[in-house]
């Protein structure tokens, strides 16, 4: 974006203050390490700034990332140890082209890309959540030869009907699920299970890169200043370091590093230990399960673990499209009016990361505090995480949120993708969000358009 046009559009948008005028960085949200690219593999793309062998170590930890594990014994060394139970048998299953999941939308389709979290009142050792002893963390619906599969969930929704101010109606769908097929009968009568989506994968080593002091200063878990906000850190248990930690990855931001994030997916999703989590998720009643065969102890070693996570880390943010069109530009005011960016905190700027100079220093744009809020009933798993509770979700980046439905052919949102639009995740906004939605929903038409049309952009 040219500077020199930057004060006319925002006099065509009427609605951008001296103070917070769009600067031509917003463009680039991921600051030095974005791309120009709207095709469907706009989320798979390599850092722009990421050169020579580090460049060539990212597509080592690609081909990784989409390969499929195998069942142990097997010939191809290194790579088996499959399950004994599971829910995909690579990352890429559920981060299709490093994008979003979904929910199943179509008769007999599996919810591949949609997990379900278990655990019952308490808490373990570390203060997180306590595993279901029948089923265990996670609802493992596929297995190995020989070994039962934990069940199923049956999804259903029921229709919610409203209307904007003026007048126009809408209507939200909300998700039931059915435990069904279980193999070992009836798991703890307080069962408490969360639905969720796999998230986009872009800008994560910018993520964290974010001082945890800087997300310490956004939290404010008092509302001191009184604007119904109060986003708290949660404080989570990092196994590498024996420490509490700030989390930062996942709906519940339960994760204190992408390391952690990305080896507790290998054990959870996939079935495969590692140094930091060493056993298989096998509760005591499933024998056959314990007595699977297994692909080494551990099933996958520290290299393959790193060089996934640098892949993980290098993935970079497409840049915005439009983002000079002046509807985008009173869309964006309309997104701070609202109050959008209370929570959605447009700006961050990166610390120095000792192993990746090209995620030091870097003014980055992913709309959100990475904090939690409570986001009311209606959005509520009834289930904590940490210090997170039922009703508090991370919020959520929405960098490269204008390019899933190119790349993942599909526009469900929010944390198990009931929303079936933008519009939708909007009007499913309680608690902390309640007020933002409302704003949303007595906006002209015209405006709630512009707004929506910002997203798009980013």
């Amino acid at each position: 974006m040219r500077r020199a046009l930057i004060p006319l559009l925002c006099l065509l948008a009427s609605g951008c203050g001296d103070d917070d005028a769009p600067t031509p960085e917003e463009a680039l949200p991921g600051g030095e390490t974005t791309v120009h690219d709207t095709t469907r593999n706009a989320f798979t793309l390599v850092a722009r700034n990421l050169q020579g062998e580090r460049r060539d170590a990212f597509f080592v930890g690609n081909a990784l990332f989409n390969r499929n594990w195998v069942t142990a014994p097997a010939s191809t060394e290194g790579l088996d140890g499959l399950g004994p139970t599971f829910n995909a048998s690579s990352c890429a299953a559920c981060h299709f082209k490093d994008g979003r999941g979904k929910p199943p939308t179509e008769p007999g389709e599996k919810p591949l890309s949609l997990l379900f979290r278990l655990s019952i009142p308490g808490v373990d050792e570390h203060g997180g959540p306590l595993a279901d002893p029948v089923y265990g963390g996670q609802l493992q619906p596929l297995s190995i030869l020989g070994v039962p599969a934990e069940g199923q969930m049956a999804l259903s929704y029921n229709t919610h009907e409203g209307q904007y101010a003026d007048g126009t109606p809408w209507s939200l769908e909300e998700p039931h699920y059915t435990l069904e097929n279980l193999a070992f009968g009836a798991p703890h009568p307080e069962l408490m299970v969360s639905p969720r989506v796999a998230p986009v994968m872009i800008g994560l080593g910018l993520l964290e890169a974010i001082p945890d002091a800087a997300l310490e200063k956004l939290a404010d878990p008092e509302d001191r200043d009184g604007d119904g906000i109060s986003g708290r850190v949660n404080h989570v248990w990092d196994v590498k370091a024996g420490a509490v930690r700030v989390g930062r990855f996942g709906w519940k931001a339960n994760q204190p590093s992408l390391s952690q994030q990305n080896t507790s997916a290998f054990r959870g999703d996939i079935g495969i230990t590692s140094a930091l989590f060493p056993d298989e998720d096998c509760p005591s009643v499933q024998t056959a399960c314990q007595q699977a065969p297994k692909g080494g102890t551990p099933e996958v070693d520290e290299q393959k673990l790193e060089q996934v996570t640098f892949y993980s880390r290098m993935l970079a943010v497409p840049a915005r499209r439009d983002a000079d069109v002046p509807d985008v530009l009173r869309g964006r005011g309309l997104f701070r009016e609202v109050g959008c960016a209370t929570c959605h905190v447009p700006r961050h700027e990166t610390g120095t990361v000792d192993d990746a100079p090209e995620l030091s220093g870097q003014i980055i744009f992913p709309y959100t505090d990475l904090l939690l809020h409570d986001m009311g009933e209606a959005l509520s798993d009834h289930r904590p995480d940490f210090e997170a509770t039922g009703n508090e979700w991370r919020t959520p980046p929405l960098w490269g949120i204008g390019l899933v439905k190119t790349v993942n052919r599909h526009t469900r949102f929010l944390h198990d993708g009931r929303a079936r639009s933008l519009e939708e995740a909007i009007l499913w906004h309680g608690g902390e969000g309640e007020k933002a939605r409302e704003r949303f929903r007595n906006l002209s038409a015209t405006e709630r358009a512009q707004l929506l049309r910002f997203l798009e952009s980013l």
